[in-house]
């Protein structure tokens, strides 16, 4: 028996494949997530121990035209893999998001607080989270914010490809929340899968963010001081930064009772820039 991991090529799949290598990633051509019975039929198949749910729909800003499409891959996918691993027996880890909250007010949200996204993107993601609780088995759901890596698109990147030609940039200083390395997710899931397997009474629902929390203004500065880039960042509201989807501006997560239940703590994602940097080749001052 393997683990059997959803997703590939994603910033947390690819985590996983490096720390995982013995598992079974599927992709899209694999299990098309838009295809929800498609994904129960994969865990029936492959028999796994445990299944990781680290693919999604994340284009936030374009699920508020496509939020159909966007409920199916990240509400109807997810509830079809919990019903699969209920009948197998096994747990299910799924990634979820800080967006199923309303974003306001200036304390963490803890697990058990109420839920109302604000967009799109964020009632797919808690949908999923109600189909998977329904489905009746194991699981446990880690809510996560900020996630940045090497791979694929994430603020980091983009602030160290604006750092090429830009000296100074406007950045978002309203909005707090807990960058966090999709290192550092993928090894929580890990870990918590392990854990499961053998104590399914550790099901529910779980926070997971980087500390401490900062602004998106104080993220992009504390990149370009760790990359040697000399520019200047200057804070601006949410409101003259406009964009399809509401942005929360309270994005911090309680993450005590991850820790906890797992003894898994919240990693310092200073420390997770410092990696991905190294990893992009990028020279730290």
């Amino acid at each position: 028996m393997s683990l059997l991991v959803f997703g590939k090529t994603g910033q947390v799949a690819t985590e996983l494949a490096a720390r995982a290598p013995d598992a079974v990633f599927l992709g899209r051509a694999e299990a098309d997530l838009s295809q929800p019975e498609a994904c129960a039929a994969a865990i029936a198949a492959h028999r796994p121990w445990a299944v990781i749910n680290a693919a999604a729909y994340t284009a936030v800003d374009r699920a508020e035209e496509e939020e159909a499409l966007a409920h199916v891959v990240n509400a109807d996918a997810p509830g079809a893999m919990a019903r699969a691993c209920a009948v197998a027996g096994i747990p299910l880890i799924h990634i979820s998001t800080d967006y199923v909250f309303d974003g306001s007010g200036e304390t963490p949200r803890a697990t058990t607080d109420p839920v109302a996204p604000q967009n799109a993107y964020g009632r797919s993601k808690l949908a999923g989270e109600q189909a998977i609780a329904q489905a009746g088995g194991a699981y446990a759901i880690l809510r996560t914010s900020w996630v940045f890596s090497a791979h694929g698109a994430n603020f980091l990147k983009t602030m160290l490809r604006l750092s090429e030609s830009r000296d100074a940039l406007n950045i978002v200083d309203d909005q707090i929340g807990g960058p966090t390395p999709a290192a550092d997710i993928a090894a929580a899931c890990l870990a918590m899968a392990e854990q499961m397997r053998a104590d399914a009474d550790k099901t529910g629902i779980y926070h997971f963010s980087g500390a401490p929390d900062v602004s998106w203004k104080e993220f992009a500065e504390t990149i370009f001081a760790m990359a040697g880039r000399e520019v200047a960042v200057g804070g601006i509201p949410t409101a003259d930064y406009p964009t399809p989807a509401a942005r929360p501006l309270n994005s911090r997560l309680d993450c005590a009772l991850t820790e906890t239940v797992f003894g898994i703590a919240r990693p310092d994602w200073r420390m997770g820039v410092g990696s991905v940097l190294k990893d992009l080749g990028v020279t730290s001052a």
